[in-house]
């Protein structure tokens, strides 16, 4: 067994990347530590190519719950799906490996990533990155070059790179940089309205050490003995005469559907040019497989036709395949409060893109519980979840659970807003907004930012501030490019970036970025923000057209959550023998109640008077005696010298026999009964808490 490893000073951490030990039998194995987490990552990939005209790669990520000493939740006591944590972590290691394959590389490959230890000033998630591109760049799969990630924070100005846990909780700007030792080809994260310029400049410092890590990697192949990478398959090399068939019978099809605005018209176009290539290349073609691939060569050729078109048009005359400018956006409107019973509601449309958000107000025990590893809080008061039902594209498929790309998309657009929302003791509610994509040509996620914006501002919210988001593409030829704002799908497949950003008017809140080729430079991403900030703030100023802040006056469907404190030792009182009391509190009016552990007390209900009738329940129970004060009270028990009078539910003090009239008493019962409703005055609490009373001086007044 020959181990090797190497290391890379990382945010004043050793980062070590280490090979030779652990699962030899997969073609690249390799485990990264950072302190005391690590990560054992792992590159297969098949001998035999798959039937995919598509790169066959799959990229998971398991958290182990023993990696960090703690035994799953679940009934079965064992992991299970994917959960949302680990698809994201798996979707940002997919993101920055995926475009350094080969294109035409058709052998099915798998990278895993498996927890060993976790702490948690050391995420896994970026290790995980380096992990990857290290166990596939030391294998036969023939990357072109390594990829690195890091996290950048941004704490009070000051930058730092795979921060600890104090550091990225107290952050203003949280994000995964990820590249290769070229340029940056993947964004993630988001910030408390920072500037372009932040931005800018946290990218540049996490490309930085990207450079240092790819030089680790590179030099970690060198030290394993460079194994020889398996031959990249040539693409397959069309016969010229179908070829020729194919432009002369689809090209002017092809340039006429780019002309078309309408999403369906062009496809519909499109699809007419198809089927005139491929009648034209099989036509006169007796044997069926040789037609099949003749059939097969039509599609890729109007492919390619449609590729050259579009971006050609692009960089030549700045005229995009809906005929708009590179900085235009699509016709906006939208429309609010259009759900009788939700506590917010709208629609946000832009050009063919439509969602439709509802938010819900809630109290404490719907909050979500939260199980991930390293999740800062047991609870999450804040949620988003985002659908994408198929007749939004006009397609018809059976609905199932939500994919890697709905996830992907609705934590997106959660952390677009959550960042504006207000704090829990200003606006006490849990808030979970619902967006429902209603239409499809672009960029859904940034619609569902600003649907559920503007159910939030309906729902009566109040936020620091509305929140809009673009998505922007790129077209690279050579050295000549266009940055396009507000894409369609079309421009998504066929570009060569998808960014995408979210922000108020003061600065970004949320930042993702994609590539199709190696990576971008800093003066793209530059006129890339710029270009988004002008088309954000056109979308704020559109949806401020409807609603500009948020409703004074909640639905009223909606619980209003009255908040009144008492003193932490009457906890106890209010929730009663095994939650005796609060549950006969909550059954009388109807209110939710939840008791917080620091004394506060929150009470919800659409009934204003049901909510007062709890409140005065709830100050009954809690209520102290004070001295001097008259109150009137129920004769609960009887004893020779005197008798216990309850003044508040649970709470009772003594009225000695010589307190119980203004002349002498020689038995209790001479004067009350047990059942009596009787006036008392407190006249001293000892230290230990106990009341006397006197019917005697309440009489005197």
């Amino acid at each position: 067994m020959q181990i090797h490893s190497v290391s890379v000073d990382v945010g004043g951490r050793s980062l070590t990347i280490e090979t030779g030990k652990y699962a030899k039998q997969s073609a690249g194995s390799v485990v990264v530590r950072q302190g005391d987490s690590a990560v054992l990552v792992t590159c297969v990939a098949a001998h035999t190519p798959a039937r995919f005209d598509f790169l066959p790669l799959t990229v998971e990520y398991m958290d182990r719950t023993g990696g960090y000493g703690k035994i799953p939740g679940s009934f079965p006591k064992r992991e299970g799906r994917s959960n949302e944590r680990e698809i994201l972590i798996a979707r940002i290691t997919d993101r920055p490996i995926r475009p350094l394959f080969p294109k035409t590389w058709r052998y099915e490959t798998q990278i895993i990533g498996t927890v060993l230890s976790f702490d948690t000033d050391n995420d896994p998630d970026v290790l995980t990155v380096c992990g990857a591109a290290a166990a596939a760049h030391i294998s036969d799969v023939p990357l072109k070059q390594p990829a690195a990630a890091v996290r950048v924070v941004s704490v009070g100005g000051q930058l730092y790179v795979n921060p600890t846990r104090a550091q990225a909780d107290g952050a203003d700007l949280n994000i995964v940089v990820a590249g290769t030792a070229d340029a940056i080809c993947m964004v993630e994260g988001g910030g408390k309205e920072v500037s372009e310029a932040q931005m800018l400049d946290a990218m540049d410092l996490g490309h930085s050490v990207i450079k240092k890590i790819c030089v680790a990697i590179d030099k970690l192949r060198e030290l394993t003995g460079s194994v020889a990478k398996r031959p990249i398959p040539e693409a397959a090399k069309h016969d010229e005469a179908v070829v020729a068939k194919v432009k002369d019978a689809a090209g002017a099809g092809v340039k006429a559907a780019l002309g078309l605005r309408g999403k369906q018209e062009r496809k519909d176009a499109m699809a007419a040019a198809k089927a005139a290539a491929v009648s034209a290349a099989t036509g006169g073609i007796a044997d069926s497989a040789a037609a099949a691939a003749a059939g097969v060569t039509a599609l890729e050729v109007v492919e390619k036709l449609v590729k050259v078109g579009m971006r050609g048009q692009v960089i030549a005359t700045g005229v995009r395949i809906d005929g708009r400018a590179t900085d235009e956006i699509r016709p906006i409107w939208t429309e609010v409060g259009i759900s009788a019973r939700a506590h917010g509601s709208a629609v946000f449309t832009r050009g063919e893109t439509q969602v439709f958000a509802t938010v819900a107000l809630g109290v404490d025990d719907e909050a979500q519980r939260i199980d991930f590893a390293g999740a800062t809080s047991a609870f999450r008061r804040w949620m988003l979840q985002y659908n994408f039902p198929p007749f939004c594209t006009g397609e018809a498929s059976p609905l199932r659970g939500p994919k890697r790309r709905e996830i992907g998309h609705g934590v997106l657009a959660h952390r677009a807003v959550q960042y504006v929302l207000p704090a829990q003791e200003a606006f006490p509610y849990v808030i979970r907004a619902s967006c429902d994509v209603l239409e499809s040509n672009g960029s859904s996620s940034m619609g569902s930012v600003c649907a559920a914006t503007l159910a939030l501002l309906d729902a009566g919210v109040p936020m620091k501030a509305p929140v809009a988001g673009i998505a922007m593409g790129l077209i690279k030829e050579g050295d000549d490019f266009a940055v396009l704002s507000d894409i369609l799908g079309d421009e998504d497949h066929l570009g060569d970036m998808d960014f995408k950003v979210t922000g108020s008017t003061a600065g970004i809140t949320a930042f993702q970025m994609d590539t199709k080729i190696s990576g971008v430079s800093r003066e793209i991403m530059n006129k890339a923000l710029q270009q988004a900030r002008e088309g954000r703030l056109h979308i704020l100023s559109e949806m401020g057209k409807t609603i500009s802040t948020h409703r004074a006056e909640m639905s009223p469907w909606a619980p209003r959550i009255t908040t009144i404190q008492i003193k932490t030792e009457k906890i106890k009182d209010v929730i009663g023998p095994g939650g005796k009391v609060i549950r006969g509190l909550q059954d009388k009016t109807g209110c939710k109640i939840t008791v917080h552990d620091d004394g506060k007390i929150d009470v919800a209900s659409n009934d204003q008077a049901k909510s007062a009738a709890a409140i005065a329940m709830l100050r009954e129970i809690t209520a102290e005696a004070e001295i001097g004060k008259l109150y009137v009270g129920v004769v609960k028990r009887i004893v020779d010298f005197g008798a216990f009078v309850e003044i508040f539910p649970g709470t009772d003090g003594l009225v000695h026999i010589s307190h119980l009239a203004k002349e002498r008493v020689n038995q209790v019962t001479d004067v009350v009964q047990e059942g009596d409703e009787v006036l008392v005055r407190v006249i001293d609490i000892d230290r230990m808490g106990k009341i006397r009373l006197s019917r005697k001086e309440a009489l005197e007044d």
